[in-house]
């Protein structure tokens, strides 16, 4: 019998507990021997609980007891779950984790002390809920070297971007819908402004090079610029707004890695991807590009998720896999303003042709775009692909002579 300890009895962790006891029996085949929630820690009462003698509020009987070999983490945020599973980890104990601010904070850290401690620390429902990557990448694509992946990674801005897409909602009102829904927090910003995908491409980012990528390393911008108009120039472009996490190898071995709004064709692998879906590409040299698609949240695709870590644990115990990354390197990450883009361009001028001539001259020939309706004043096009930095230049150079920047919006090849 392998007894496991769940901290955390919220969204996730109650999924965790419910998918152990509802398939305790195939789990267990799998597994190879029977997995007993020995623990659940949580500070709140659970009457109705079928486990409800085994809650606990002191994390230092889960840490003390030798008989736990399994932790489950699914408490999120940094504290107290860095301190809670550091522990575990030095106590002998292996810890499957869905916290994706924790693996992307502290992941090298605590990587490093598993293989100390000849455990493990598993985190599969850290990107992608209950999509399989972390995994596939790990094991399945082992032979070849990923030069790329680009994603869309957070369900809630894809739900809002559908909804401004497809029924022409503003981004206030999207927003106010995926919060009626249940699929924005009360506190939306970690999703809109791009923080949790952030996290979540720097998971990837280290495991499929290697090198631990903070998120404070990663150029970061989320949805709220975004408006009808620029949806609309992006689809008579033949494209759709995305946002996306990003990571490229350079020529030179450094990474290129950003999140941001990026206006994909619609021949693309990523742009029929609509409502809270996520999908994840990666381009290896020898299996060429492999997507991987599903729910990217919810309490049971992820708590698929993490059981499948846990019975992983509970067939490795003594035994680690190998899953690892190194400390960051300096040097390592390129700056964004080198790394070549092209850009969609909205901008307003009280003079369109002397504006239009100074695009010309600037950014040489353009594409223009047009939308019904638009003003006298608003001028959109695309640039060719430069270093961002020197097409920034050129923009600020227009800004001076008058130009107002009402939309800016990278253009991908996903």
């Amino acid at each position: 019998m392998i007894n496991v300890a769940v901290m955390g009895h919220g969204t996730v962790g109650s999924g965790v507990v419910e998918v152990l006891l509802k398939n305790h029996d195939s789990i267990t085949k799998k597994a190879g021997e029977e997995i007993n929630i020995k623990y659940v820690l949580d500070l709140r009462e659970f009457p109705d609980s079928p486990l409800h003698d085994r809650f606990i509020k002191d994390f230092s009987i889960i840490e003390k007891d030798p008989e736990v070999k399994v932790v489950v983490e699914c408490m999120g945020g940094l504290h107290p779950a860095y301190d809670f599973v550091k522990a575990c980890l030095l106590a002998g104990k292996s810890v499957a984790t869905s916290n994706k601010e924790l693996v992307a904070e502290k992941g090298a850290e605590l990587l490093r002390i598993a293989k100390d401690k000849n455990v493990n620390f598993l985190f599969e429902a850290s990107v992608g809920g209950g999509i399989p990557i972390i995994r596939p990448l790990n094991q399945c694509l082992a032979a070849n070297e990923v030069y790329e992946i680009a994603g869309i990674l957070n369900g809630t801005t894809n739900f809002i971007l559908s909804k401004m897409i497809h029924e022409q909602m503003s981004f206030d009102d999207a927003l106010a819908l995926a919060q009626k829904l249940g699929y924005a927090e009360r506190d939306p910003s970690a999703d809109i402004e791009g923080a949790d995908a952030c996290r979540k491409i720097c998971i990837l980012a280290s495991l499929a090079f290697g090198k631990h990528v903070y998120p404070d390393q990663v150029h970061t911008e989320g949805i709220t610029k975004i408006t009808l108009e620029d949806v609309e120039y992006a689809s008579n472009y033949g494209g759709v707004v995305k946002l996306l996490g990003r990571v490229k190898k350079l020529d030179d071995g450094r990474l290129s890695v950003m999140v941001s709004p990026a206006i994909v064709e619609r021949s693309g692998q990523l742009a029929g991807v609509e409502d809270v879906f996520n999908a994840i590409l990666v381009r290896g040299d020898a299996i060429g590009d492999v997507v991987f698609y599903g729910r990217g949240a919810g309490k049971l695709p992820t708590a698929s998720a993490v059981v499948a870590d846990v019975i992983d644990c509970a067939k490795h115990v003594n035994r680690r896999k190998l899953l690892f990354w190194e400390d960051k390197a300096d040097g390592y990450i390129a700056d964004y303003l080198e790394v070549p883009t092209r850009f969609y361009v909205r901008l307003s001028a009280q003079n369109p042709m002397e504006a239009l001539a100074a695009i010309r001259e600037g950014f040489g020939e353009v594409q223009r775009l047009s939308r019904p309706g638009a003003p006298d004043d608003e001028l959109a096009f695309v640039t060719g692909e430069e270093p961002e930095g020197e097409l920034r230049g050129k923009l600020d150079a227009l800004k001076e002579q008058g130009a107002q920047m009402l939309g800016l919006i990278r253009l991908c090849d996903y």
